[in-house]
């Protein structure tokens, strides 16, 4: 089963997309839906929401980001949103998950910043991990295709990727400043590489290791571009992976897919377990994927949780707000 995510995160996307569309047929009770997910399984997420959703049959989340102000702010309303596997869909929140791919050691740590290894790593990726090490590292399909991840960050004929993020009242991301070894702040947190400043040292009061929260509203910019210098600058990734090479066509790929996904609000959490006993697991401690090794993460669970019940006593008063209104 495992080997299962190397096969593609379009193929595990949508294994992802039936197991869930299983469940809601056999619970008719169900009205509302959220995802959680973690590293490589906020991919696969991304992937299966598009292919749930359905539009509001009066609205278009897509096209509504381009248009009037009133539009827009009418699109963000949950009587517009559109639905996931027939449910409203309420939270969607990752952890550690590579949005915008691996390539480099700002976004693979593990690398070390090695120029050996990050010219290696690209060619011999998909021989360990298959298309989703291609994917992950942007170089899968021909030069003249655009990457996977870039056609997740846009509605397109393959799936309304952005409308399906746009349908959720909430999108947050949790990420690891330092010391995660195989997913690095920067991707995981949706930003460029100036966005980075210098973590806060103390935790937040009542959540250890959880050192700041942004909320990033949307921002209107053009849909992501495959220009025909990226193709360029994809087939001499391709063909000769070399630093150059591979840091030139990524620049090109992560600014077009920031330009997609930043059409939507994202709430960013910077997590640090430099304190911790054991810091170099952060990629497993962010989640506490197994209690004795990794509770270090404990309040990063604790700060989910207690996100997702103040993001519902908020709306619970702002719905009875607008019925007392009208």
């Amino acid at each position: 089963m495992y080997t299962k995510t190397f096969t593609g995160i379009e193929g595990a996307g949508k294994r992802l997309a039936d197991e869930v569309m299983e469940v809601v047929k056999k619970t008719e009770s169900l009205k509302k839906i959220s995802f959680l997910a973690h590293s490589l399984g906020g991919l696969f997420a991304r992937y299966a929401i598009a292919d749930l959703y359905t539009p509001n049959a009066s609205s278009n989340y897509s096209e509504n980001l381009s248009g009037s102000s009133s539009t827009k702010l009418k699109s963000l309303s949950s009587s517009n949103r559109g639905l996931i596997a027939g449910l409203e869909a309420i939270y969607f929140i990752t952890l550690a998950t590579p949005h915008l791919g691996v390539r480099g050691n700002k976004q693979l740590p593990l690398l070390l910043g090695v120029s050996f290894l990050e010219k290696l790593v690209a060619p011999i990726a998909p021989v360990f991990t298959g298309l989703t090490g291609s994917q992950l590292f942007l170089t899968d399909g021909k030069p003249s295709k655009p990457p996977l991840l870039l056609r997740m960050a846009s509605d397109c004929e393959e799936g309304k990727f952005i409308s399906a993020l746009g349908a959720f009242r909430c999108r947050v991301l949790y990420a690891n400043v330092s010391f995660d070894h195989m997913v690095g702040w920067r991707t995981s947190s949706i930003r460029r590489e100036n966005e980075l400043s210098k973590p806060p040292s103390r935790s937040l009061d009542g959540y250890k290791h959880v050192v700041d929260v942004e909320y990033c509203p949307p921002v209107l910019s053009e849909t992501p571009h495959f220009p025909p210098e990226a193709a360029k600058a994809k087939e001499a990734a391709q063909n000769e992976p070399n630093i150059r090479n591979t840091v030139e066509y990524h620049k090109i790929m992560e600014e077009e897919m920031i330009h997609g996904l930043q059409r939507l609000g994202w709430r960013k959490v910077d997590v640090s377990f430099h304190s911790a006993f054991w810091p170099f697991f952060a990629h497993n401690n962010i989640h506490v994927k197994n209690e004795w090794f990794h509770n270090a993460g404990a309040g990063v669970v604790a700060h989910v949780a207690d996100t997702i019940k103040q993001q519902e006593k908020q709306h619970h008063s702002l719905s009875t707000f607008l019925a007392a209104s009208l």
